[in-house]
């Protein structure tokens, strides 16, 4: 996974509004949960919460399916992992560093 990808995913939910929109896709489960249902919630103005979920769609957080008039989010819980994965790839690689220096 590039750097920048993940650079991406983090800055878009280094954000509280868009976090908090991103924690009610991942409640959700797979279904997904309605836009309206997140407006409700978190009573933020439709223009508003638009604006965050394209910004979380486009690092590839969320999908949306649209179900006659009802739009739903769905979190893209690969691409999370995928961001988890990159974060934890080498933890503790370093660690014989520490323990040879004490």
């Amino acid at each position: 996974m590039q750097l920048e990808y993940v650079a991406k995913a983090l800055k878009e939910l280094g954000h509280p509004t868009r976090l908090s929109i991103y924690k009610l896709t991942v409640k959700a489960g797979h279904q997904g949960v309605p836009v309206g249902d997140i407006q409700q919630q978190l009573n933020i103005p439709s223009s508003t919460l638009s604006h965050h979920i394209s910004n979380l769609s486009s690092a590839g957080l969320l999908s949306q399916r649209r179900e006659g008039r009802t739009l739903f989010c769905i979190a893209q819980y690969e691409n999370l992992q995928q961001v988890i994965d990159f974060l934890q790839d080498e933890c503790c690689l370093d660690e014989y560093c520490l323990s040879e220096s004490k």
